[in-house]
């Protein structure tokens, strides 16, 4: 499953939480049980927002696909962009 980043609008902590893409948090409440932490003074209708965190680039030879072209899509022919 997909890890993801919450902040809470009203305490401003930010907490890590695994759960399926298609899955919606948007309280306080929620998160803190999704993520099995301590809803401590900070009411359970609190909104949280999911912060966009930038995914991790997997190179081709990590996968043990190592003949793959390089990529094509720029001016990075022969795989300086990394992507291969």
């Amino acid at each position: 499953m997909p890890t993801y980043d919450y902040r809470c609008e009203i305490n401003g902590e930010v907490v890590e939480v695994n759960h399926r893409m298609n899955d919606v948090i948007a309280t306080w409440g929620e998160l803190c049980e999704k993520a099995s932490v301590n809803i401590g003074d900070t009411p359970a209708d609190s909104p949280v927002s999911r912060l966009a965190t930038g995914g991790q680039v997997v190179k081709s030879g990590s996968l043990g696909e190592k003949n793959l072209p390089p990529c094509a899509t720029g001016p990075c022919s022969g795989g300086a962009c990394g992507f291969n």
